[in-house]
């Protein structure tokens, strides 16, 4: 039988230690590849390896400050995260989870999309206010200076009866920047997240009764439950499947609007593939660490009702 859960408050603190340090990792892994890549190319090509020292300076850079830049930005995005969610659980409603024991057998659409939803359109209110008022600012500086610079100009030359330049169009631009990021963009990417987390859990709801689950293993803690373990192989198959069928809508709806049947076929085949690839290698990686820290830094606390 199903019990529906539903995820009312999220621990601050082990959610951002959690989240931060498997971005970390996840981050370092990648800086290894990078490292491997580039002195795969100077390796392989003559004459690269007179650019060796630098390569190797710029290997150990990156495997020290991508890790490092990952940590402490996604200390901030996390709990930035975990702070809108508990604010707006309480009066949008928190995620359900419908839970048969340890499995997560569906996922209620609306309470999902709702309020995820709604935290990226928060964040992207606040990364636009920052690009926008910033870009405005600067688009605004050089409305005014092109007028001063006319005038310099036409003096300088002697110019007369001609029209200058009144940074009027770089002064409508500013106000256009700043209205795009402060307000359209948050209504937009409200209203795309919302469908894409709505299709998510749709597809979850269909695919998951057929293949098994995510399975999340809980123990009780103070005042909730602590996310002890997550089994890698349900997480990352489940996730990725569904993945796997958002990435072959995609494929297919960019490849009908190119107007080649053919070549929609190939994008949802391909996208298909890919996503799921992509995901099942991402989701894995990111519960081994999981179950690797928890023992050593704590889960994810939640409360659950």
């Amino acid at each position: 039988m199903v019990d529906i859960k539903e995820i009312k408050h999220i621990r601050a603190a082990p959610f951002t230690l959690m989240t931060s340090s498997i971005h970390a990792i996840l981050a370092f892994i990648a800086a290894i590849l990078v490292i491997l890549f580039f002195g795969t190319i100077a390796a392989l090509i003559p004459g690269m390896s007179m650019f060796a020292g630098f390569i190797t300076v710029l290997g150990l850079s990156i495997i020290i400050l991508w890790p490092l830049t990952s940590f402490f930005f996604n200390i901030v995005y996390a709990f930035i995260l975990a702070l809108l969610y508990n604010l707006l659980a309480p009066r949008l409603g928190g995620i359900k989870l419908g839970m048969e024991g340890e499995v997560v057998k569906s996922i209620p659409v609306m309470s999902f999309a709702l309020i995820l939803s709604v935290i990226v359109a928060i964040l992207t209110f606040l990364t636009g206010l920052y690009i926008g008022l910033a870009g405005s600012s600067v688009l605004s500086l050089v409305s005014g200076v092109i007028p001063v610079a006319a005038n310099l100009a036409a003096n300088a030359t002697n110019v007369t009866n001609a029209t200058l330049p009144t940074g009027g169009m770089m002064a409508a631009i500013s106000g256009i920047w700043a209205l795009f990021w402060i307000i359209i963009m948050p209504i937009a990417m409200f209203i795309l997240t919302f469908i894409a987390y709505a299709l998510f859990a749709v597809f979850y709801n269909i695919i998951i009764p057929k293949v098994g689950g995510l399975k999340l293993i809980f123990a009780e803690a103070a005042n909730g439950f602590e996310l002890t373990n997550i089994p890698v192989v349900p997480a990352a198959l489940s996730i990725s499947m569904v993945m796997a069928v958002l990435g072959a809508i995609y494929g297919l709806v960019m490849g009908i609007m190119t107007g080649d049947v053919v070549l929609a076929i190939i994008w949802l085949i391909s996208y298909a593939i890919s996503w799921f690839i992509m995901y099942f290698i991402m989701i894995a990686l990111a519960t081994v660490f999981y179950n690797v820290l928890q023992p050593r830094i704590g889960g994810i606390k939640l409360v659950l009702e």
